[in-house]
């Protein structure tokens, strides 16, 4: 037990918080989140939080009202007077909008970051965030998760004789080509051209994936239309099977209809948002045990590099 430690979670995440509670070895703190008919939201700690360690559990993703909580709950805790509030988000939301790409746009994943700040976060606890460059976003310290830690095990399960990695965009390709190493084996790109978001106008495969089992890695599945074109296209140039592993399963649109009616294997995702329904093609690998660690490493000021793809190739070698 570690008294100076709470772990407290918003309506969103709830079901990850209480098994990443139970791995850390603290009960969830109690906080009552209340809802006015308005639809306004009210957030009060319902015990002394003075002096201590405040871990806020809460992803991000839609509805914003997930946002909102989180950030009251950092006010209210800010000014319960704890000593440090750290802001645990598995799924750190608006991450997709992350430069100026075009003319007139936001970049929502700044404005966050500074909505978290300002409320009054000491620290960022989070996975696999669209762009590793976001972390720069915060003028405090960002714990950056990487799913690897839990997809590595399951593909090592799997013992695949004819592995192959695929990288979905040339902009992850370090990332997969790191994992390709670890794994001793070759990697490929699909590098597509999109007309607008959620809609690819092309796509190419760059590397030989003929009579290969595929592993495509992601680290976010939205509509599953690019996905599913990746896998088909991936079959088409003589691939024996593939399957696809993505962090943040955020399932919108015809997704589940998409990935049910597709060549993929499977699917694999983290628990980092919670499926809408249940499909006979998507398998749940949680991440509670990573995220206790780093809470518990967090709080006694170690290092969490051990949780690292670079800490596993040197272990390797």
């Amino acid at each position: 037990m570690l008294p100076n430690a709470k772990i407290f979670s918003g309506t969103g995440s709830q079901y990850l918080a209480q098994k990443i509670a139970k791995k850390f070895g603290e009960p969830l703190g109690k906080v009552n989140i209340q809802r006015f008919s308005d639809g306004e939201i009210g957030v009060e700690f319902q015990e002394s939080i003075r002096g201590k360690f405040v871990f806020l559990i809460q992803s991000t993703f839609a509805p914003t009202d997930n946002l909102m909580e989180l950030l009251l709950m950092i006010d209210a805790a800010k000014r319960a007077s704890a000593y440090k509030v750290i802001a645990v988000i598995p799924y750190y939301g608006f991450a997709r909008q992350d430069r100026k790409d075009k003319p007139r746009v936001a970049i929502g994943s700044k404005l966050v970051a500074n909505m978290l700040v300002a409320a009054g976060a000491d620290r960022l606890i989070t996975m696999d965030l669209h762009a590793p460059q976001i972390q720069g976003y915060f003028d405090i310290p960002v714990d950056h998760l990487d799913s690897s830690a839990v997809f590595i095990p399951y593909i090592e399960n799997l013992k695949l004789d004819h592995l192959t990695f695929a990288a979905p965009d040339v902009g992850s390709a370090n990332r997969i080509r790191e994992i390709a190493t670890y794994f001793e084996v070759e990697m490929v790109i699909c590098d597509k051209h999109r007309k607008r978001a959620n809609e690819i106008a092309s796509m190419v495969v760059i590397g030989d994936v003929t009579d290969r089992d595929i592993v495509i890695i992601d680290d976010i599945c939205d509509t599953g239309g690019t996905l599913t074109k990746s896998a088909a296209l991936l079959m088409e140039k003589g691939a024996r099977s593939v399957r696809a592993l993505c962090t943040h399963p955020v399932l919108s649109g015809k997704a589940y209809e998409n990935i049910e009616n597709s060549v993929l294997e499977e699917l694999v995702v983290c628990d980092t948002i919670p499926l809408k329904k249940e499909s006979s093609k998507i398998k749940v690998v949680s991440t509670d045990e990573l995220f206790a660690i780093t809470i518990r490493n967090a709080f006694e000021n170690k290092s969490i590099n051990s949780l690292f793809m670079r800490s596993r190739m040197q272990n390797k070698k």
